[in-house]
């Protein structure tokens, strides 16, 4: 019956009218037998059915316009009971109003009005019942099963971990059910959720687990800091419990609501030590609210990130732009599942083409461009410098010159810490790109805004993915140098800064975002082997090689050339750097186009040198 109504909207519509009619007439006939001590006088039969007639006619319509047919009987909350109070009370006054002022009762002065409140309160009672019926069934039968299936405990007593409950309580397929909650508020110390008890601190989880037999843990802090998290996951960790689940960062769930769909295992990235960043949703909305958007390198890990960023907060058109076809095809899709009203152009093309640039431009008319395409790899653009210099400086020139000459109102380069005193090739050319930008903004009123950051967690060919991999197939990590460090970022941050950045940047500046502490590689190597269950050295073993050419043991990002000033978001900061002379910065690319099809990467190096005076490489190979 439940899986019947689920499916036919028409019949489940029917199904409670049919309900509420039934709660209705016995709420009616009750009130009689309650307000008489059940010797209902013989003169007072005939008003029975003319109330329950009159209650029905003006309850249903009435429960109709306040939605109340139209309620998740699963989910059911306290907003259909107020719903429902609101309702009730307003059809009751009808009710009363048109007994008052009509003849329909001759002899009204000898009705006991006190029926009117019992019905009123008995209906309520009733229908009510009637709407939260399946969730106290679930919550009932879902304890008895408890008490006998797998146990959880939830760390988190706030919303989201009620959100959680309340999703499992739903749930007829999910196989634990929570013991508990554990919250290191004082004030939610010994109180009860959804039947459920606040059972301690963080730091009593080993006592609850080995109490409670927890088999499961599921941490509820989206908007915690990692320290936390990580705190929470080591005593689990310690007390021997694999199963472990998180409910992901705000920043990540699209539509604010929070249910078991979201838990997802723990990653690495949920417990790297991380500051919560702060944004101004509202400046962000003004931004791209109502625009056309296009995103350079949309199927990319920042690209397809930030096109899902950028969706939540209502373009007129979001414009994806790759070479990568399939790619393209999955983040489109992705895009069109979770914003379906949302209209979106894919588009298949290379920023080398200058042609296929500009009718995109002429046609599409983007009044906002991200421009996040690039290749990255810093190794590969060691043995690939002319490939390098083709797509990250002359395909970002082709489409900063395209913006300027459409009157695009701001364009945002998606730059990196390698572009900070870059001793790489990659670096190099992200350095060119924030130059070329520099020197265009100065042309007319279009905005060229760059921003700098280090790795983002987890994208595509990054330390992250790789070490996943290895510690998959019980390989030996590969560590460059017990002392390497990176700065990381999860890439939804990352994304929200950089649409920050360029919602307050005002043309011409360089953003750095705070990445926070450098991490060392040899510390994250190790963290991804215990979370796997293994043990660094003994189940898997580190092994070091050397820094590759390009490479730097450390990257600086805070501190550039020229030192960097404070902005009013606390994790942006503006890179402090000087005019560039386009002229000069224009004949030195015009010598590096003439020579790149040469494929003499020495002379290649020579001349980005003369374009990038703080480049300064450590591969043999230029020397």
């Amino acid at each position: 019956m439940i899986n019947f109504l689920r499916q036919n909207k028409y019949f489940r519509f029917g199904f409670f009218i049919a309900l509420d009619i039934v709660a209705i007439v016995f709420s009616v006939w009750l009130s009689f037998l309650i307000r008489f001590e059940g010797q209902i006088p013989s003169q007072y039969y005939v008003f029975i059915p003319r109330i329950m007639v009159l209650a029905i006619i003006f309850l249903l319509p009435i429960f109709y316009f306040s939605k109340l047919y139209s309620f998740s009987w699963s989910y059911v909350s306290t907003s259909e009971l107020v719903s429902l109070f609101k309702a009730t009370t307003a059809a009751f006054i009808f009710l009363g109003i048109t007994i008052y002022i009509s003849k329909y009762f001759p002899f009204f002065t000898n009705f006991p009005r006190s029926i009117l409140f019992i019905s009123y309160f008995s209906t309520f009672i009733f229908c009510g019942g009637i709407r939260f019926a399946k969730r106290i069934y679930l919550h009932q039968f879902k304890s008895k099963v408890g008490l006998k299936s797998k146990k959880s405990l939830i760390v988190g007593a706030g919303d989201a971990g009620e959100q959680i409950l309340r999703s499992i309580n739903a749930s007829k397929d999910y196989s634990s059910f929570p013991a508990g909650f554990v919250d290191d508020n004082q004030t939610k110390q010994g109180i009860i959720i959804h039947g459920l008890k606040v059972l301690g601190r963080i730091s009593d989880i080993p006592k609850i687990i080995e109490q409670y037999n927890i088999e499961e843990l599921i941490v509820a802090l989206p908007s915690a800091g990692r320290e936390t998290i990580k705190t929470a996951v080591d005593f689990a960790r310690k007390s021997g419990l694999q199963k472990i689940k998180i409910v992901p960062p705000i920043s990540e769930i699209v539509d604010g609501r929070i249910s078991l769909r979201d838990l997802r295992e723990v990653q690495i990235e949920d417990l790297l030590s991380r500051e919560k960043i702060s944004i101004d949703p509202k400046e962000i909305e003004n931004f791209i609210k109502g625009k056309t958007i296009l995103i350079t390198g949309a199927a990319g890990s920042i690209g397809s990130e930030l096109s899902k960023q950028v969706g939540k907060f209502g373009p007129k058109l979001l414009i994806l732009l790759d070479w990568d076809e399939t790619g393209i095809f999955n983040i489109s899709e992705e895009i069109k599942y979770r914003f379906s009203s949302l209209t979106i152009k894919a588009i298949i093309a290379d920023i080398k083409d200058n042609d296929k640039i500009s009718q995109i431009f002429k046609k599409l008319k983007p009044e906002i461009v991200f421009h996040a395409a690039a290749y990255k790899h810093v190794p590969l653009m060691e043995e690939n410098p002319d490939e390098a210099i083709k797509n990250n400086v002359f395909g970002t020139k082709i489409l900063a010159e395209t913006v300027l000459a459409n009157q695009v109102e701001k364009f945002i380069f998606i730059s990196t810490d390698k572009a900070v005193n870059p001793t790489s090739v990659m670096g190099a050319t992200k350095r060119a790109g924030e130059m070329i930008c520099q020197a265009l903004n100065q042309k007319n009123h279009t905005k060229f805004i760059s921003v700098r950051f280090g790795n983002v967690l987890d994208s595509r060919g990054s330390v992250i993915p790789t070490f996943r991999e290895r510690i998959k197939k019980r390989e030996p990590i590969e560590v460059t140098h017990p002392d390497m460090k990176r700065y990381f970022m999860l890439t939804s941050e990352a994304c929200l800064l950089v649409m920050q950045a360029g919602a307050m940047g005002q043309g011409g500046e360089v953003f750095v975002l705070d990445m926070g502490k450098p991490i060392k590689i040899l510390n994250l190597a190790k963290e991804m082997i215990k979370l796997a269950g293994f043990e660094p050295d003994k189940d898997i073993p580190i092994v070091f090689t050397k820094p590759r050419p390009g490479e730097k043991l450390f990257e600086e990002i805070l501190s550039a050339e020229e030192g960097t000033t404070a902005t009013r978001n606390q994790k942006i900061f503006m890179a402090k750097l000087s005019r560039v002379d386009y002229p000069a910065l224009e004949k030195v690319l015009q010598d590096l186009k003439s020579i790149i099809s040469d494929k003499e990467k020495v002379k290649i190096i020579d001349i980005l040198k003369r374009a990038v005076l703080t480049y300064n490489p450590n591969n043999e190979k230029w020397f």
